[in-house]
């Protein structure tokens, strides 16, 4: 078979193009992205409690809201922050593939079932639920 090869070369000449000629259309065809999302869909939780330490903000606030949000669905991990400036920060981590508007959804139902519970200065000045754009 391959003694053809030698004998014509025009032959072999003709399938290197066809076969350039359908990799020059195929890669045309395929979808590329530039940037792809490699990081998983995060949401953040932001609590502000004016004049309280980091340590009454974590008492009274943080763990109430890490105790509601913990075990939404495919949740794989959550990371929480407390300055002492009375600004507090939840970071939710989910699987990749979640939909960030759900998980966003999610949460907020969460946050929404404890929001009584919390200090009312906390409630006046909001809990801010949005998704986390890395």
């Amino acid at each position: 078979m391959f003694a053809k090869f030698l004998h014509r070369p025009a032959l072999a000449i003709v399938i290197s193009l066809l076969i350039l000629f359908m990799g020059g259309l195929a890669i045309n065809t395929l979808p590329i992205s530039q940037f792809p999302s490699v990081a998983p869909p995060s949401v953040r939780v932001s609590v502000s409690y004016p004049g309280a330490s980091a340590k009454i903000l974590i008492d009274s606030t943080m763990v109430l809201l890490e105790q509601a949000i913990n075990g939404v669905p495919n949740m794989r991990y959550m990371l929480g922050d407390a300055t002492s400036a009375g600004e507090g920060t939840i970071q939710i981590i989910f699987e990749p593939g979640t939909d960030p508007n759900v998980a966003v959804m999610n949460v907020n139902n969460r946050v929404q079932m404890v929001k009584n519970n919390l200090p009312d200065i906390v409630q006046r000045e909001g809990i801010i639920v949005m998704q986390n754009m890395t």
